[in-house]
């Protein structure tokens, strides 16, 4: 059971490793995406490492570094089967429609635990949607609405701060995450990222292509 499938408030039961081979990936193959992106969003950095510490004795989770801290928004495709001219089509149609949206103010407190990652949503998810609708409408310009990969609707926005690498019972983290108890924080985000992502490492990891400004004032 995925975070997206998860009742609100809840946590799963079990989890599990999450570094296993999904269709399509190998070491050494690159994907194009947009993410939210984190660097220098302190207060963020701050609550998720307090999270991280009280987790760290359990063990069994691969830690998300700073500069890795991420909200997964929408996929495009693997680099070898994107066009350098799609590409550059998706940005310029997502750079007109995220123009028209204002930039974001998301408010993250409370982590819980999916099936195969530890995770901090914020509290304004229809922003987020609003923005992933946005970008799904520019790639669907260019390639096609038959051609958005990634179902519309099965899409909980949040940023993981740990992947499981063991299958075991989710009751010891569930327990570590409910006991920190810390105030909200707030992050303002200005631009969504195109990036080319690999998970060669046990981690996603990325170079940014280019970035879409939120804009509309």
């Amino acid at each position: 059971m995925s975070f997206a499938d998860l009742p609100p408030g809840t946590h799963a039961d079990r989890v599990h490793d999450h570094w296993w081979w999904r269709p399509g990936w190998r070491a050494g193959r690159q994907f194009f995406a947009w993410h939210l992106t984190f660097d220098g969003a302190s207060e963020l950095h701050r609550l998720v490492a307090e999270y991280q510490r009280a987790l760290a004795e359990i063990g069994g989770v691969r830690f998300i570094p700073p500069q890795w801290l991420h909200l997964t928004m929408q996929g495009i495709g693997f680099v070898d089967e994107v066009s350098s001219e799609d590409l550059d089509q998706i940005l310029d149609s997502a750079r007109h429609r995220l123009a028209e949206v204002e930039p974001l103010k998301l408010t993250f407190q409370k982590v819980f635990v999916a099936d195969e990652a530890i995770v901090l949503p914020p509290a304004e998810e229809a922003s987020v949607i609003e923005i992933r609708r946005a970008i799904r409408q520019a790639i669907g310009s260019v390639r096609g609405s038959a051609n958005i990969p990634e179902a519309a609707d099965k899409f909980r926005p949040h940023v993981s701060l740990g992947y499981f690498e063991k299958d075991r019972t989710a009751a010891s983290y569930v327990a570590a995450v409910e006991s920190v108890n810390l105030e909200p924080v707030q992050v303002t985000v200005q631009e969504a990222s195109l990036i080319a992502l690999n998970r060669d490492h046990r981690m996603y990891e990325w170079s940014t292509r280019a970035v879409a400004p939120l804009s509309r004032s």
